[in-house]
């Protein structure tokens, strides 16, 4: 067995990019999450290393004392930090020239030609589900003889070997929790709307919805959900409450959780007898008595993907979902007690001045607990990428979907809607939701009955005013 490093390698400063963000960019305030993709094959490969370098704050010097203590090393990359990583990469092979690099993620899952002549210090990109793929590199396995990657012959002919197949027994996998517990502390990770400290976990994968801008289930996850049984989860769950007692809260980042309603009542029930509270991401369309049973049993808040609200923008991207169907769904959340942190992407194709305002009054009126706003971002290998570049909506200067901080641009633009309308009216929509007296009191009243609330949202408060003005000094 090769002593394995993985590695998600140090870049922008504050930069959230790792194996677990689905949009990698700098965050308005501070929020890193979990290196879940990589974690997970780490948990394969016996005595294997994760070093998480961004939420850790740690620069190259101990990165390169560790590519030279290893044979193999697994980095995690993204279309934003590609060049950046790239050059990690060279650093590290400079340091030991006998190191094995494997690059894995969705940007060289699409891009595996490409990413192999970018990146001359790269021995292969694992393509897909990269779980045993890494385990039998770092087995020894000659290359020829690996599915799922893509390689360099010894003439220096690209190869790639035949897909893997898609794992479907969910229950093969290790806990990620066990190296989460011995390479990582889990204060480093922050995310705006989850208790902190938190741990995040998936029980499955894949995606059912077709939604044309999303990154995973076109990459790598695929549209079958694939799930761990009930059992297995509350197992890991119970290690977690064992290894991680100052643990406040888990979240669930199954593309979406809610996609098999009968097991997300069975995983709920079984979380009810822990005791545990907890959080998923869900679709705006969970039905009332499922709502309530996931409620009782220790549910807190769900992450919901509105996007628009406006109607024909869901249509255009596929979303599946009913503006109507996702108002009904909120306020039952409201009834019930569950909070909600709302997402929602501004310049998707059909976006126009008048359907941005339209979004803006649907998020007021619905209120979610808090919110982010994204824009559209048209990742390689999704329909929306494909569709921008066929209609000429996406410029190669904006390709890296991030600008020289690691701050998301406006990379899509419109005949009749710029690059900078759509980049401006982020902040508008942050500022009408959030300075809004209803509001304003609702997060004071949170602050008073918590001085650790206080003391967070404080923090918070500085870290977004200091990110609007930061993106004042970009427009």
């Amino acid at each position: 067995m090769m002593k394995t490093l993985f590695l998600q390698p140090p870049s922008f400063g504050g930069f959230d990019g790792g194996a677990g963000s689905r949009y990698q960019a700098k965050r308005e305030i501070k929020s890193f999450w979990y290196p879940t993709w990589l974690a997970q094959p780490a948990a394969l490969v016996p005595g294997a290393k994760l070093i998480d370098a961004p939420p850790a704050g740690l620069g190259m010097e101990p990165v390169l004392a560790a590519a030279r203590q290893h044979e193999l090393c697994v980095i995690h990359t993204s279309t934003p930090s590609f060049a950046s990583d790239v050059r990690v990469a060279q650093a590290m092979k400079d340091a030991n020239p006998a190191l094995k690099i494997g690059f894995v993620g969705a940007k060289v899952a699409v891009q595996p030609a490409e990413s192999l002549q970018q990146g001359a210090p790269i021995d292969f990109v694992a393509r897909n589900e990269f779980d045993f793929t890494c385990l039998e590199v770092a087995e020894g396995r000659d290359f020829a003889d690996i599915d799922g990657i893509s390689y360099r012959d010894g003439n220096g002919r690209l190869v790639h070997n035949k897909d893997r197949a898609i794992l479907q027994d969910m229950d093969q996998l290790p806990f990620v929790s066990d190296v989460y517990k011995r390479d990582l502390r889990i204060e480093d990770y922050f995310i705006g709307y989850l208790m902190h400290p938190y741990v995040s976990i998936y029980t499955g994968r894949g995606c059912k919805s077709r939604c044309t801008f999303c990154l995973w289930p076109q990459t790598v996850g695929g549209h079958t959900y694939r799930v761990r049984s009930p059992g297995h989860v509350a197992d890991e769950v119970r290690s977690i409450q064992r290894d991680f007692p100052q643990v406040r809260e888990i979240f669930f980042d199954d593309d979406t959780f809610t996609d098999n309603l009968p097991r997300a009542e069975a995983i709920a029930r079984e979380l009810g007898k822990l005791g545990v509270t907890w959080s998923c991401n869900a679709k705006a369309n969970v039905p009332r008595a499922t709502l309530k049973v996931l409620k009782d049993n220790g549910l807190r808040l769900l992450l919901v993907g509105y996007e628009s609200g406006n109607q024909q923008i869901l249509h255009n991207i596929k979303k599946g979902m009913r503006i109507e169907v996702a108002r009904q769904f909120t306020k039952d959340c409201h009834e019930l007690g569950v909070k909600i942190h709302g997402t929602f992407i501004l310049g998707l194709p059909g976006e126009t001045k008048e359907t941005i305002q339209e979004t803006i009054r649907f998020a007021t009126e619905i209120n979610p607990h808090t919110l982010q706003v994204s824009l559209a971002a048209p990742y390689p290998g999704t329909f929306l990428y494909d569709q921008a570049v066929e209609n000429g909506w996406l410029d190669a200067e904006h390709a890296e979907l991030i600008d020289e901080r690691g701050v998301q641009i406006a990379p899509l633009h419109y005949p009749h809607l710029s690059h900078t309308e759509i980049f401006g009216s982020v902040e508008e929509f942050y500022r009408k939701f959030y300075f809004r007296a209803p509001k304003i009191a609702s997060i004071v009243g949170e602050m008073v009955r918590s001085p650790q609330m206080m003391k967070r949202r404080l923090r918070e408060g500085v870290e977004f005013f200091q990110f609007l003005r930061e993106r004042q000094r970009a427009a």
